[in-house]
This record gives structure tokens, sequence and C-alpha cells, in this order.
């Protein structure tokens, strides 16, 4: 991993270290594949620090940039239901 996860400065550690374990999912996804249930719930918390749809399409679209792993297209994956999701 040779890139920095996008972080605000306006998040708490707590919040940093929740929306650092949401991307950790969606690299998950990627690598080995995730439960659906676990990337679900990591999605869940993060759209409670990021609950603006703009600010999540930039985060995600940072990170994205960087990493080269789509959360949209992870969330999407897990939005039909399916067990395990991987890319």
């Amino acid at each position: 991993m040779d890139y920095q996860y996008p972080i605000s400065y306006d998040w708490s550690t707590d919040e940093v270290v929740d929306v650092i374990a949401f991307f950790e999912c969606v690299e998950r996804a990627y690598e080995k594949g995730i439960a659906r249930d676990k990337m679900m719930q990591a999605y869940k918390r993060f759209k409670e620090i990021v609950p603006s749809k703009a600010e999540e399409k930039q985060v995600c679209g940072e990170f994205e940039e960087t990493s080269g792993y789509s959360a949209y297209r992870v969330i999407q994956k897990a939005k039909e239901n399916m067990e395990l999701i991987k890319m």
C-alpha cells in the first residue's frame, strides 16, 4: 500500500479510525473478499461520519484515485444482497 487514506481535519480520532476501517473493508473486497454484513456495517458507520452524498463522492473519489479501488462499486455489489463481496 503506497497511498494515504483521505481524511478530514474536522473528524474526531474515532471517526478517522472508522473511516479508515471502511476503506480497509473496500480493499479487502478487492483483495480477498468480505462478508456482506461486515461491509454494510462499515458503510453504515462511514455514512454517519460522511452523511452528504457530495462529500461521500469526494472522499471516495480521492480514495479511488490513489488506490484504484472503487468504494462505490463495492457498495453496489453489497446492495445486490451478495453474501460475499469479491471484486
